[in-house]
């Protein structure tokens, strides 16, 4: 099943939700097998480390089109349920399709902002995101809340981007597009971005603060995982650090094509006899609410 907040709630992140509802959620969709095969590594980490067992309830923030929230509720079975929470509307779309296709009766999916939205207080087992809480307006108040969705005992585990340094399908196509563009304008410190909770003392102080105790942030090297070396350079101009200077310099169509396939170049020296598998890291969070 599904439902929706009331629209007023967008107010709290109304940057975050325009761009995910007109930007980034469309292009996602239109390429979702692609987006979905770049992380399953990650995925599958992330479920390792939540030690989901049958009957427990999951709140899946961030779910966009179900990627995690389906194994989760595999995991969970009939007894257990998952929440998914999204700002997305045209990547939840995508996630009630397959909700539907797949006949799951132990699923809710809502479109809002968990920043604010009420969640139900003490009601879940696991708060879970897999590169879905980066881009909160203010992280503070959305942990807080997250936190007092969980219950006494319960857990945190989520995954989210380590220093760009470390991300070969970041770095190598955001220096390309710095030589080309120049730097973007400044931004307000902590802004809403992938690498805000690279650093790890930031980020185990948002968690401490929002209540959260026994917390450990620890880095894991996977693969992004893609067909061709074209395929990924594509995706630099449709998401992320690349695609945003590209819009804020008003590059002209030649120098996104110039990006675009010197990116390519770059990245297919990774290529295998699998398809590119780029090195990558991202943070493992996980903690729990006292009690």
């Amino acid at each position: 099943m599904s439902e929706a907040s009331p629209a007023a709630e967008g107010s709290a992140n109304a940057a975050m939700r325009q761009y995910w509802n007109e930007v980034a959620g469309p292009r996602w969709v239109g390429r979702l097998g692609v987006q979905e095969g770049r992380n399953v590594e990650v995925t599958a980490m992330l479920l390792e480390a939540a030690r989901v067992v049958p009957g427990e309830h999951v709140l899946d923030v961030g779910c966009g089109p179900g990627a995690t929230t389906l194994p989760y509720a595999a995991a969970v079975g009939p007894t257990g349920h998952v929440t998914g929470i999204d700002i997305s509307e045209p990547m939840l779309a995508v996630a009630r399709r397959r909700v539907a296709e797949e006949g799951l009766a132990n699923v809710t999916l809502i479109l809002a902002d968990a920043q604010v939205h009420a969640l139900p207080p003490g009601s879940f087992d696991l708060v879970t995101s897999r590169f879905g809480v980066m881009f909160f307006a203010d992280p503070n108040a959305a942990f807080r809340n997250l936190c007092g969705a969980l219950r006494p005992g319960g857990r945190l585990a989520m995954a989210v981007w380590a220093p760009i340094e470390e991300n070969v399908h970041r770095k190598v196509p955001y220096d390309i597009a710095l030589r080309h563009l120049g730097s973007p304008a400044p931004s307000p410190a902590r802004a809403p971005s992938a690498e805000v909770f690279s650093d790890r003392d930031y980020f185990r102080r948002v968690l401490a603060a929002a209540g959260f105790a026994d917390i450990a942030i620890e880095p894991r090297r996977f693969h992004v995982i893609g067909g061709s070396a074209a395929s990924m350079a594509e995706h630099v101009a449709l998401f992320g650090a690349v695609q945003r200077l590209m819009d804020e310099k008003a590059a002209d169509d030649a120098t996104r094509r110039a990006i675009i396939n010197e990116t390519e170049a770059a990245l297919a020296a990774y290529a295998t006899p699998d398809g590119v598998r780029l090195p990558a890291m991202f943070l493992l969070a996980t903690a729990k609410r006292p009690g």
